[in-house]
């Protein structure tokens, strides 16, 4: 069973090829690479296109994508996603392209020298956040990034631990 995306904000959810029942709405998310805040100090943030082929559409909408090895690289005046891994999508058989290729993202000129010159400095990397849907489209969300030494990590997970204790103290204390 077939249906195409509607236009955003109606509210309503429909069924895609491939995706066995479950329901997806505009804007949803359709990978997600968690550890790119653990691992990185996010600077600037940035939506792209990206271009694909018809199979690799399909897996990426039945939640077929891994993007947290990927990273993005400026060369020759355009950006390209390298790491990324997109499962051959089983019902495509010959038009599935390899699952690690190099894809060309889409964005625009002042964009693109912006990034290039942002990365051209030490230490920072242009790292895949998400994939998600817009207006029938498959876009990508990137941010600049800056590594975390070791002890931001342990830092970032106390500062986590000690909100969660407060919040379990809070919500004891409303139950008694």
């Amino acid at each position: 069973m077939y249906y195409t995306l509607t236009a955003p904000g109606n509210g309503k959810k429909e069924r895609m090829a491939g995706t066995k029942g479950k329901e997806t709405t505009e804007g949803a998310v359709l990978a997600r690479n968690r550890a790119a805040s653990h691992e990185f100090h996010l600077l600037d943030r940035f939506e792209a296109g990206i271009v694909l082929t018809g199979t690799e559409v399909k897996s990426i909408r039945s939640g077929r994508a891994n993007i947290k090895d990927g990273y993005a690289r400026v060369q020759d005046g355009e950006v390209f996603l390298h790491g990324a891994h997109i499962s051959p999508y089983e019902p495509g058989h010959r038009e599935n392209v390899d699952a690690l290729r190099t894809r060309k993202l889409l964005l625009n000129a002042r964009e693109i020298r912006k990034i290039g010159k942002e990365t051209g400095a030490t230490g920072v990397t242009l790292v895949p956040l998400s994939f998600y849907l817009k207006n029938g489209r498959i876009k990508v969300e990137l941010a600049l990034a800056k590594g975390k030494k070791a002890f931001d990590k342990r830092e970032a997970i106390a500062k986590k631990d000690v909100e969660r204790e407060m919040a379990r103290a809070r919500g004891a204390r409303r139950v008694d």
